[in-house]
């Protein structure tokens, strides 16, 4: 008879093949997250619920094109279109969406966010007109912002309940059902597919203080954090990558951001979109509540990253809210150091991009200070520096 394998029997293994008695040390491995990664999993002490999608298959959205009409189910509008039919639009303009008059054949979410980061203010009119259109989804809360602005995952998080919490102070508990969650996924894989997943275990346990329990609705899109203007064909892995990772933390809708930053065009547009395709229909990986159930390291993460963010909404909380925080700063020093820190990491060769800091092209052209500032939320891309 065998003898069954113990985990004590691996870890010896590893020890003499590493000639090592501490092997944390040897395979750990740093995360700017503050995340603890062990070099391997047994089975969780803790099991995490099983959370549905909203939708039964992921929506595969295409920025809208005539000729895709016939081919594709879904679509980012930023201009108004006349007469499709059973079709889903994501209303993506805030002109379009104030006027848009819903049709009966076709369902409408909407894109638009209706904080001012900025400004650090919210626009009610606005929000009261958007609730008042027949959208499946009225409002977006967007913290694809802060992910390509450089928060952090557990930041991120956090902020999208502190803007759903601004939200149910105004309008009450009933607008949880009509918002839309629109993220960036970011190129850490098994992160990313975490970040998904917690966000759907933070919202639920959120509206579990109103009497509900709800699923977020969640549209990702691919970061444009990562990309790089020299590097187009490692963009469109990177893409590919991130949209994985979307549809297997279950995202309900996804949409790939053009892999050329520059000069963009009518195919490249169409390759993008075809990543989705490909992952949707060869991979079947659209169709499950949540694939990554089960998997002893992406539930350990999820778990890790639902408890900091939580912790972090609280602060943001007992600090007044999220509106108070934009308004004294506090919320862009956050993801400024952040932000400065992930790029010290690409800059030092931690977080390696293949073209721009792994088998580099060029030398350093920016400085971090060139790049950043601590007291606005923008868009900020890795590879600058070195653009």
């Amino acid at each position: 008879m065998l003898k069954e394998t113990s985990v004590q029997d691996w870890e010896n293994l590893v020890k003499k093949q590493l000639k090592t008695e501490d092997i944390n040390a040897v395979l750990s491995r740093q995360n700017l997250e503050g995340i603890e990664v062990k070099p391997y999993y047994g089975e969780p002490s803790y099991v995490l619920k099983n959370l549905p999608k909203v939708e039964e298959n992921t929506h595969l959205v295409a920025l809208y094109h005539e000729e895709y009409e016939e081919e594709v189910r879904a679509f980012l509008l930023n201009q108004n279109v006349e007469g499709l039919e059973d079709k889903t639009l994501f209303i993506n303009n805030k002109d379009l969406a104030e006027h848009i008059s819903p049709e009966e054949t076709d369902e409408y979410f909407s894109l638009i966010d209706v904080f001012d980061e900025d400004g650090g203010s919210l626009d009610e009119q606005l929000a009261k007109e958007m609730l008042a259109k027949d959208f499946r989804r009225n409002l977006c809360i967007d913290v694809a912002l802060h992910q390509n602005a450089g928060a952090s995952i557990v930041q991120q998080l956090g902020i999208a309940l502190a803007k759903t919490k601004e939200l149910t102070e105004i309008f009450g508990k009933d607008i949880l059902s009509k918002i839309l969650f629109r993220v960036a996924v970011g190129g850490n894989y098994f992160f990313e597919i975490a970040k998904i997943r917690a966000l759907k275990l933070v919202f639920h346990e959120f509206s579990k203080e109103f009497d509900t329990q709800l699923i977020p609705y969640i549209f990702a899109e691919t970061t444009l954090r990562n990309k790089s203007n020299l590097d187009e064909e490692n963009n469109l892995i990177r893409s590919t990558l991130e949209l994985s990772a979307a549809m297997i933390g279950s995202a309900d809708a996804v949409f790939s951001n053009d892999y050329k930053l520059e000069n963009q065009t009518l195919l490249s547009e169409e390759i993008s979109f075809k990543q989705q395709i490909v992952l949707a229909y060869e991979s079947i990986i659209n169709v499950f509540d949540d694939a990554a159930n089960g998997s002893y390291f992406v539930e350990e993460i999820t778990r890790q990253f639902a408890e900091k963010s939580w912790k972090y909404f609280l602060e943001i909380e007992e600090k007044g809210g999220y509106l108070a925080m934009l308004q004294s700063g506090e919320i862009q020093k956050h993801i400024f150091q952040h932000a400065v820190a992930e790029q010290n990491w690409v800059e030092e060769g931690k977080i390696k991009l293949t073209g721009i800091n792994l088998y580099p092209q060029r030398e350093k052209t920016k400085t971090v200070e060139e790049m950043y500032s601590g007291n606005t939320i923008k868009p900020v891309r890795l590879a600058e520096m070195f653009e």
